[in-house]
């Protein structure tokens, strides 16, 4: 079960939470977002896999910050086009795409981006990025996937319980965000322990 902790925006909290057992961390780089990273940050675990997040961002500035920060994988959180989906994960990083979830969400085109490392399925709104909401999880499991995908959405410690019984054969693991802060971009330590804990 992967768990990754994204959303990291300072240095000393980031060594902090690469000290637990995780095994992704993600660096925001959508300068509308309170969780924006715009600093040098510490070396951590080689482990620990480095992703950025970006919204619609140009292929020169993902290209800048996969440099700056030694990123592992990039997570497309926009409206990128599946043409430019391929290019990035062809010539930069491994692509984490992510596809926000309603009732009314067309699984169809998911195919298509069987090319990604890992989809993820987030909270459809009006504005990109997390809304510390959940969507119905049971809508993926009615779904044939056969990437491996991540689910993120308004995640606490209080439903580790639910996510060790959710069941598909293509649930890679977990993302976690806000529910798991102090403020905007500083993680609790102790609540992620404590969910680690709970779902291992």
């Amino acid at each position: 079960m992967i768990i990754k902790v994204c959303g990291l925006k300072y240095g000393e909290n980031l060594l902090e939470v690469s000290q637990l057992k995780i095994d992704m961390v993600g660096f925001n780089f959508y300068p509308s977002s309170a969780r924006y990273v715009d600093q040098p940050l510490p070396k951590i675990n080689q482990d620990i896999q480095k992703v950025g997040v970006f919204v619609n961002a140009t292929t020169s500035f993902i290209e800048e910050k996969v440099e700056q920060y030694q990123l592992d994988m990039i997570q497309l959180h926009g409206d990128e086009s599946l043409d430019f989906c391929r290019e990035i994960s062809l010539t930069l990083k491994p692509v984490i795409k992510v596809f926000r979830v309603d009732k009314d969400f067309d699984y169809d085109p998911i195919k298509d981006y069987a090319f990604c490392k890992y989809l993820l399925f987030d909270t459809a709104t009006k504005d990109y990025g997390g809304s510390g909401h959940k969507f119905d999880w049971s809508l993926l499991l009615q779904q044939n996937l056969e990437t491996p995908f991540l689910l993120a959405g308004g995640i606490s410690l209080e439903d580790a319980a639910i996510l060790k019984s959710f069941s598909h054969p293509s649930f890679a693991g977990i993302d976690i965000n806000s529910k798991f802060e102090l403020s905007p971009g500083l993680k609790d330590p102790t609540m992620i322990e404590d969910f680690i804990r709970q779902m291992r």
